[in-house]
């Protein structure tokens, strides 16, 4: 077709302007399914069901939750730095991410949780649960690889454990610090593609260890899915979530001067709840109250196991961690990051 040369130059700047302008808006990345590379902020007006009175003192009734990024597969383990910056799991998605508070997310590991071959479906074999260790470390459950891992300021990967026995430890779910810097964490069977009936899985209990002085040992053998896990401030109390759709449980135990636990009891039984999801990641504040994801939010619990309400999410938690100035709550969510800023300060990792 023939045209005039200003008329044609013309067609092509508005056409070079339509361009650009898309691009702008569009932004420079595409988001690729589990490459999430955040969503811009979005507040909503805190869902809450309050119970008690309590309550009203840890969460604000003003208190807004904030999707900082979505897209994920599974995401698990939030985990706040002091330099300003947070990291998660994706556990189906084999990586773990940072998020950033100008809405980066970034990824730090990947494969997070296993270096094997690609399984034949999208299991729960990635990273989960992980905390700060001495030296600007961050200790990091791996499912897949059956293993808790070290990973050093300098991005370094090494093996904190992976045996007991001499036998392979299930899939590391979660873990903590006591303050006598013992390291104490669970080990259900999630990270196996048959789980119990797995014909990989060498031990035969599912249990809570305590790792100290290069010692390791059970706990707890006779919970049937040990997931999240706290300690209370002053460290006499152990709390274990049991992620058991027959058994939805919160416990406790009487932490002993050699670091072993008696006196197991329920804290909470949510087994007759029908919100959707199961007892997970927790995390205590300072007063002692709980904060444990569960069916359809995150409970919260004062120190004696009263239920005082819960803060509901969108979609399932999985857990959650404390960042920012002390008293903000991170929360993972199947595919998506939140946060929430309470009236009261978390309790503090022993390394951070």
């Amino acid at each position: 077709m023939n045209c005039n040369p200003s008329f044609c130059r013309g067609r092509m700047w508005r056409f070079l302007f339509a361009a650009l302008s898309f691009t702008v808006l569009c932004g420079c990345e595409s988001k690729q399914p589990g490459t999430s590379t955040a969503t811009k902020e979005t507040a909503m007006q805190a869902d809450v069901e309050r119970l008690e009175p309590a309550l009203d003192a840890l969460v604000p009734s003003s208190s807004h939750l904030e999707k900082l990024a979505d897209g994920f597969q599974f995401v698990e383990g939030p985990l706040w730095f002091p330099a300003g910056y947070l990291w998660f799991s994706d556990v189906k998605g084999n990586v773990v991410r940072q998020w950033s508070p100008d809405g980066r997310v970034t990824e730090i590991l990947r494969p997070g949780g296993y270096d094997g071959p690609t399984p034949a479906s999208d299991g729960f074999i990635g990273p989960n649960g992980m905390t700060h260790d001495k030296d600007g470390a961050v200790l990091l459950c791996q499912h897949g690889n059956r293993q808790i891992v070290r990973i050093d300021k300098d991005r370094k990967v090494s093996t904190l454990v992976s045996r007991y026995m001499g036998h392979r430890l299930n899939s590391p779910n979660d873990l903590v610090f006591r303050s006598d810097g013992a390291l104490y964490f669970t080990d259900p069977p999630y990270g196996l593609p048959k789980q119990d009936e797995d014909p990989a899985k060498e031990l035969n209990f599912n249990g809570v260890f305590r790792l100290a002085g290069g010692k390791l040992e059970p706990v707890i053998r006779d919970l049937t899915r040990p997931n999240g896990i706290a300690f209370s401030p002053d460290g006499s109390i152990l709390y274990i979530s049991n992620s058991d759709e027959k058994h939805k449980l919160w416990m406790c135990y009487d932490v002993q001067a050699d670091g072993s636990v008696k006196n197991g009891r329920i804290l909470f039984d949510a087994t007759n709840d029908k919100g959707n999801g199961l007892p997970d990641g927790m995390k205590v504040d300072a007063a002692g109250n709980l904060y444990c994801a569960g069916p359809g939010g995150i409970w919260v619990f004062s120190p004696e196991g009263k239920h005082l309400g819960t803060i509901k999410t969108p979609d399932p938690p999985s857990n959650c961690g404390w960042g920012d100035d002390g008293k903000t709550l991170y929360i993972t969510a199947v595919t998506a990051l939140y946060r929430i800023k309470l009236s009261v300060s978390g309790e503090k990792s022993l390394y951070q």
